[in-house]
């Protein structure tokens, strides 16, 4: 099969990554931090290196301000819900994907506003209309790095500096960025930054982080065991400990790690760059193909590696089917939990047909996938 549905979960995973958790299920995998014996000691720093790894990769200081979680999702709800009260505005964006939508307006049932910036047809944001967004009352800013939709990039960097001139706490969703763009989160002034592991940073599913920087108490979302201060009623106030109640995913956090030290060992330029290269030549083949629509920018550079088309007025859940019944070719159609962004492109009662590159993509395969696309276009 030619997977191009890496925006969903990326596939293939390096080798090492399938190595190591299948050598932690089968020779360590003890409860880290519930013991003092060396198959739970051996778990526990596991887990500790996947930390210091993630850190290299973001530039955060203190490895104990990453969190661990099932996925962004789990990463965006506890960020969101947990720095905000009654009274508070938060300010977003219209490209967000509805971990990010459903969560904010979850809150307004306890009095938190929120207003949604709209960007422009092609999904870019004026980070004006963000200063312009700003009351009194704003707590948070949260945005993409990079639609899931289209792919458009939005600029993290001076979206954190209108953050900081407000005092004002800054997330971002790093789902389609994490481990392909360089996020230093103190240059960037990055309060939360989420990810999943099973994208990007090419580790399997059931893994998510949540940098949280310094010093920021957010509220938590459950209580539990710890293997810290079990002598104690109340959830303990140290990090990690107190967001991450209960059992590790220790396989998946080992697995994550194989991922990040990849990326790390490959040097995050070159899969920028590998994947850059892969996105220009696929827009420009694309053109290729009749009665095409293709959303998001046009420049590669503005964009990260996922395409978005349909053919005419066909609907896109049956190019999909044809491109993977037909053509063995894996894509994803519809509205990718992204209704906002749909509308803001003006697809949303269409849907689209989602081509997300990763890595492991070549040239030969995209052009597979061109020329099925052709010949869709051709019989319909």
């Amino acid at each position: 099969m030619i997977y191009l549905d890496n925006a969903a979960t990326t596939y293939p995973k390096p080798e090492k990554v399938y190595e190591s958790i299948m050598d932690c299920m089968k020779n360590y995998c003890a409860n880290p931090g519930r013991a003092g014996h060396k198959l739970a000691m051996k778990a526990a720093r596991g887990i500790y290196d996947a930390r210091e790894n993630i850190s290299k990769l973001f530039n955060i200081e203190n490895p104990m301000n990453i969190i661990f979680t099932h996925n962004a999702t789990d990463s965006l709800n506890l960020a969101i819900k947990g720095c905000v009260k009654k009274g508070d505005h938060i300010i977003t964006t219209s490209m967000e994907h509805n971990s990010v939508i459903r969560p904010i307006k979850a809150l307004e049932e306890k009095g938190i506003e929120n207003t949604i910036v709209k960007c422009n047809e092609e999904g870019f944001l004026d980070v004006e209309d963000i200063k312009k967004a700003i009351k009194k009352n704003t707590k948070l800013i949260v945005t993409t790095h990079a639609s899931n939709v289209c792919g458009t990039l939005i600029n993290i960097k001076e979206v954190g500096e209108i953050a900081k001139e407000y005092g004002i706490l800054y997330l971002v969703d790093a789902s389609q960025t994490a481990g392909v763009y360089d996020i230093d989160v103190k240059s960037i002034n990055i309060d939360m930054l989420a990810a999943p592991g099973h994208k990007c940073l090419l580790g399997p599913q059931g893994t998510g982080i949540l940098y949280i920087r310094e010093g920021l108490n957010l509220t938590i979302l459950k209580e539990g065991g710890t293997g810290s201060k079990s002598e104690e009623l109340f959830q303990p106030e140290l990090l990690p400990d107190k967001y991450e109640s209960g059992t590790h995913n220790t396989p998946g956090i080992v697995g994550l790690s194989e991922g990040v030290k990849f990326i790390l060992e490959e040097g995050i330029e070159n899969i920028r760059k590998h994947e850059e290269n892969l996105c220009k030549y696929m827009l420009g083949k694309l053109e290729e193909v009749p009665n095409i629509k293709i959303y998001g920018p046009k420049d590669s550079t503005k964009r990260a590696a996922v395409i978005s088309i349909n053919i005419g007025n066909m609907d896109s859940g049956e190019i999909t089917f044809l491109l993977d019944s037909e053509y063995d070719i894996a894509t994803r159609s519809g509205i990718h939990c992204a209704p906002l962004a749909h509308k803001t492109l003006g697809t949303l009662e269409q849907g689209a047909v989602r081509f997300s590159l990763g890595y492991f993509n070549t040239k030969e395969e995209i052009d597979k996938a061109v020329n099925a696309l052709k010949e869709i276009a051709k019989n319909n």
